[in-house]
């Protein structure tokens, strides 16, 4: 039998392109450096020193999640600057309702080929993202799988860390009957309900680069590519001012399934979905598709991006606080007991 001379490379992986990568994300990395951080990426763990936080009595919180198939209009558009926001922001936003603050991220960057170019645009996306949420990036892992992935096709997966003193752990046992619901406004569709999304456009036959039909100042592709948001700045300050009770990160499940995730037994969350005015992304959607509404509020955030839970009187001066800092608010429902063991959420039409 001949032998056959095949190197890694030539079987479809590139170590020294990866290399080359290591050399460009070491400054942007740089730029997220928070206090904790020991060492510079290069090795083969990555060191947080959680003492020098200032944390007395700490339980780490942890937290692990995509973008989901946002990432084919990404792809489609050739238009990386949002989706390592998204990536950051669907870890850090389910982490922060648990009362922790965000202390270092990783990330997995998975793809066909690796091309050094489209992967730096996500890794600076990645660190704006890291940026606005006061968390390092303290390392990550690149890999190239020629047989798993399509050239140009690639998936992001990201992983964080955080901390909360024991005593301040969210959800709090005090929840009950009469507590409000305030509602912070989402900025689109966020990184869920995309696979709906895509199916609708492409039933209807609709471009990514046509005209948007829901705002007439940019392209459909752009439109729906809307960072998710990012709440850490908001709750760390509403949490360092207020009595909160509970937090909930409005998700996938979006308003049906995500605020009674914190609730105590025999009791459910009253939510009035006229409250807030449905956002032009989520208008058009509902007239364009036939779909039930329990489904609809359930794919999607509809607006909401996270919800607070409080006491009865402190809910207006809580809810001017959150619009005071740049955020729309509403006050969208309460807490009520009920005879149902199952802690639900029932949608007021």
């Amino acid at each position: 039998m001949t032998k056959t001379a095949i190197n890694y490379q030539q079987a479809g992986v590139n170590i020294n392109m990866g290399n080359r990568l290591v050399d460009i994300i070491k400054p942007l990395s740089q730029k997220t450096h928070r206090t904790g951080v020991m060492q510079s990426l290069g090795g083969f763990g990555a060191l947080f020193d959680i003492k020098a936080c200032g944390f007395d009595d700490p339980i780490l919180v942890s937290g692990s999640d995509g973008v989901g198939t946002k990432l084919l209009i990404a792809l489609d558009m050739d238009d990386y600057s949002g989706i390592g926001i998204d990536l950051v922001a669907m870890c850090v936003n389910d982490i922060i309702v648990q009362g922790a603050q965000p202390l270092f991220f990783m990330d997995y960057y998975a793809c066909g080929q690796l091309h050094n170019q489209q992967a730096e645009k996500i890794i600076e996306s990645i660190t704006q993202g890291c940026i606005k949420a006061n968390i390092a990036l303290i390392g990550g892992e690149t890999a190239e799988l020629p047989s798993l992935y399509h050239d140009g096709h690639f998936d992001l997966a990201g992983f964080c860390v955080g901390a909360v003193e024991r005593d301040n752990l969210l959800p709090k046992q005090n929840i009950t009957d009469g507590d409000m619901i305030i509602g912070i406004a989402s900025q689109g569709i966020h990184s869920n309900g995309f696979s709906l999304v895509r199916s609708i456009c492409q039933e209807l036959g609709l471009d990514y680069h046509a005209p948007c039909p829901f705002d007439d100042t940019k392209i459909l592709g752009t439109a729906l590519l809307q960072p998710t948001e990012i709440y850490v700045s908001i709750i760390m300050d509403l949490l360092n001012h207020f009595p909160i009770k509970a937090l909930s990160h409005i998700t996938g499940g979006g308003l049906v399934e995500n605020p009674q995730r914190v609730l105590p037994e025999y009791h459910h969350a009253q939510i009035n979905i006229h409250s807030w005015e449905l956002p032009p992304v989520f208008q058009w959607l509902r007239n364009i598709n036939d779909i039930d509404d329990n489904e609809f509020y359930k794919t999607f955030n509809n607006g909401i991006g996270m919800v607070v839970y409080c006491d009865k009187n402190m809910a207006n001066t809580i809810q001017q606080h959150i619009i005071h800092k740049g955020y729309d608010a509403y006050i969208i429902g309460e807490v009520c007991k009920n005879n149902i063991q199952k802690p639900t959420v029932i949608l007021e039409r």
